[in-house]
């Protein structure tokens, strides 16, 4: 797995994005389109915002979400009110081309239905992503693949609802539709996530993140994190 440290946070942030625009120029190059999904919290606003200034074709995106809590619309805590604050309002992305994780179903084991159609219709059967971004947290979980939920043990769908984290509910991208992306990057840009880091990288099975494959994945990390993980 290749490491980029190119600075602070913010820099970090900035490698991110051109390293996501890169990809979408390369996908769509090579395939015509650039289907990409992207996780929650609160890391990657600043990429989110920095790859808005990037050149991206975005009349050939096609944006999917990693993760999703289960909120009402426009709520703080939904990571496409991220999305759309910090890169959705800001750039020309045909809104048909925006997929949403549909979390306000009533029926959650619909919506996840739902979604794993949408993701065929958009990215083949099995559905595959040009590039998923990803980050971890301090206990090792990535997207809403926490430690000691059952979803970690889902290898026959793409999409699965989780139990109860931090109060909420989530929608997730499980293992199987995760590790099928042609490309992963990782932005783990805050300090206190350094000990993850440093298992993720040595490919540590016994945390969530440590599952995702590595061969095709690129970690972007500020100094201070990367400087606390070796």
């Amino acid at each position: 797995m290749e490491v980029k440290v190119p600075g602070d946070a913010e820099a970090a942030a900035k490698e991110a994005a051109r390293f996501i625009a890169a990809e979408a120029r390369a996908a769509v190059a090579a395939r015509g389109q650039f289907i990409v999904a992207f996780s929650g919290g609160h890391s990657p606003a600043q990429m989110l915002r920095a790859l808005a200034g990037e050149e991206v074709p975005w009349d050939r995106v096609h944006l999917l979400q990693v993760d999703e809590r289960v909120a009402p619309a426009g709520h703080p805590d939904r990571n496409l009110t991220l999305l759309t604050e910090n890169l959705l309002k800001h750039v020309k992305l045909p809104r048909k081309q925006v997929h949403p994780m549909p979390v306000e179903q009533p029926d959650l084991d619909d919506a996840a239905a739902s979604y794993t159609r949408t993701l065929r219709r958009v990215a083949g059967t099995p559905p595959v992503l040009d590039l998923a971004h990803l980050g971890i947290g301090p206990d090792g979980h990535t997207a809403s693949l926490v430690p000691g939920d059952p979803v970690l043990e889902v290898t026959d769908a793409d999409v699965a609802i989780t139990g109860i984290y931090e109060h909420r509910r989530r929608m997730t991208l499980t293992f199987p539709m995760l590790n099928r992306a042609r490309r992963v990057v990782w932005l783990v840009i805050e300090s206190k996530k350094a000990p993850m880091l440093s298992r993720l990288l040595a490919e540590d099975q016994n945390i969530p993140a440590g599952r995702i494959r590595q061969d095709n994945a690129v970690v972007v990390a500020d100094e201070a994190t990367a400087g606390g993980a070796t």
